[in-house]
């Protein structure tokens, strides 16, 4: 086997370990907008678009009950998803990067500053349909630009494939459409030189009729659902703002800046406050922006980093936002594999002992994993914002309801915050969390979820019932003492319930 090869195996290994090692448990908790994509792909597999929970592409929830499946309902089932398409991007950030510059230092640099990023790990753990854009995108281009180089139609068609699939993923894909035109001029000016203008235009037929085929259905689902096409973002959008022109430039610096300076400021998408980019990683993309910057021939990166960042750009909620920018990342660490190569350049003109730069380089690299790993697995896993963040509470809310017996009649309030959805009659998606740990363990809801105006709806016969609000509430508790004298408020390992005991 080539060293190369081995290297590649052994990036790919760390990149597995960084994404899979505890992954049922870290994250700590489960987001409620994570239990909704597992419930979904449990009652509503199957689906192309699901317009709850402000809209979401159905491939990811088609994937999740692929996963389920195989491997069962479970936490580590549902991340499995997320974890396995980050690690191939890993892979195909490899393959574009070779193929883009034909150099393997560089490839492997660009594959290993993936595997061991913070950034990229986190969204790798995390249940969103967004980490399945970085993984079309790696492997569309490297299908497309290797298809035109050697003329292959299989190779377009391919890439067409992975580039109407996008379309099923996250919103943010769709500025793909503004990037896809910058791949194929450069291309357009090499067949040109060499006379072979018709050749281009079969290949470049090929590639638009397998798009085409392929994003029709979610075409014709937006055409005849068209509230659906831009669902979340209107409302964030910079021209909904009362000042668009200074809400855009806010947020152009603030995205600008959250590479080197402050990052995202949300606990489930960042270590909050800090850059997307450990301060060598940052060094080195600095260094590969302004090398490509002044080569016509990498201007592509740039042009990738300036049009995927425009989903976070034209928005001024949670800026700067990592997760609606998520699409730069190839970008993001192929530059900073371009600076990378550029340093390790530098050295080598100046360390004459080839020992003592190997040894350098040895050094560093594990420097990178070992920070990375303890700003992951340790001081953001183990922060109790992070724990808030995953709404750790109500997955100790679902563990504590798969404790108790059938016999025993559940209801939860959920008279929490957050965005309506039909599963079931409007409550807040908030329960979606324990809804889906309640199926972890009995595949089907034992407890019903019920508003906080619908107590009078609480029946309380024979058995033994157990009432739990999810959010403390000193009125609601008020009422339901009232309305049931005989039910005792307990706290269970700070889960607060109302128990009724069953009549003798």
């Amino acid at each position: 086997m080539k060293r190369s090869n081995i290297i590649l195996l052994i990036i790919l290994l760390i990149a597995a370990f960084f994404r899979v090692w505890q992954l049922s448990s870290i994250p700590p908790g489960l987001y409620p907008d994570e239990a909704i994509n597992g419930n979904e792909a449990i009652i509503n597999p199957g689906k192309l678009f699901y317009p709850e929970n402000n809209g979401r592409e159905g491939l990811f929830m088609n994937l999740i009950n692929l996963s389920f499946s195989l491997f069962g309902t479970s936490v580590w089932s549902l991340r499995i998803v997320s974890a396995f398409f980050g690690i191939l991007t890993v892979l195909g950030i490899y393959l574009l990067t070779k193929e883009l510059f034909g150099q393997e230092t560089t490839a492997l640099l660009a594959a290993f500053f993936l595997a061991v990023s913070f950034w990229h790990i986190n969204f790798s753990r995390i249940v969103f349909r967004a980490i399945l854009v970085p993984f079309i995108l790696v492997f569309a281009f490297y299908f497309l630009f290797k298809g035109l180089k050697l003329n292959k139609k299989l190779n377009l068609l391919i890439a067409g494939i992975f580039f109407g699939l996008g379309f099923y993923t996250y919103i943010s894909y769709r500025f793909v459409v503004l990037l896809l035109p910058f791949s194929l001029i450069p291309q357009w000016l090499i067949y040109r030189k060499e006379n072979r203008q018709k050749e281009f235009l079969i290949n470049v037929c090929c590639l638009m009729l397998a798009i085409f085929i392929v994003a029709l259905p979610i075409g014709f689902y937006f055409l005849q659902n068209p509230q659906d096409f831009m669902s979340r973002s209107g409302p964030i959008s910079i021209f909904s703002a009362e000042n668009p022109i200074k809400e855009l430039a806010k947020s152009t610096i603030l995205h600008l800046a959250m590479f080197n300076i402050a990052g995202d400021w949300n606990w489930r998408h960042n270590f909050s406050g800090s850059p997307q980019l450990f301060w060598p990683i940052g060094i080195m993309f600095l260094t590969g922006l302004y090398i490509s910057l002044r080569k016509s021939q990498n201007s592509f990166l740039v042009i990738w980093l300036l049009i995927m960042a425009l989903p976070g750009i034209l928005t001024y909620e949670g800026v700067p936002h990592s997760l609606r920018v998520i699409g730069v990342i190839p970008a993001v660490y192929i530059l900073a594999a371009l600076g990378g190569q550029h340093l390790c350049r530098w050295l080598k003109d100046r360390l004459k002992n080839k020992r003592l730069l190997a040894l350098s380089c040895f050094v560093f690299l594990n420097f990178l994993i070992f920070a990375q790993f303890n700003k992951y697995f340790i001081l953001w896993s183990q922060n109790p914002n992070t724990q808030d963040a995953f709404s750790k509470d109500f997955v100790c809310l679902g563990n504590y309801l798969n404790s108790l017996s059938a016999d025993v009649q559940k209801y939860i309030i959920v008279n929490m915050p957050g965005v309506s959805v039909p599963l079931p009659d409007g409550i807040s998606v908030s329960a979606q969390t324990p809804m889906f740990i309640e199926r972890t363990k009995w595949n089907e809801l034992r407890a019903e979820y019920i508003k906080s105006d619908q107590i009078d709806e609480i029946r309380a016969d024979e058995r033994e019932t157990v009432i739990i609000p999810m959010k403390y509430d000193p009125i609601l508790l008020t009422q339901l003492q009232e309305k049931f004298p005989r039910g005792i408020m307990e706290n269970k390992n700070g889960i607060l319930i109302f128990n009724i005991q069953k009549n003798n």
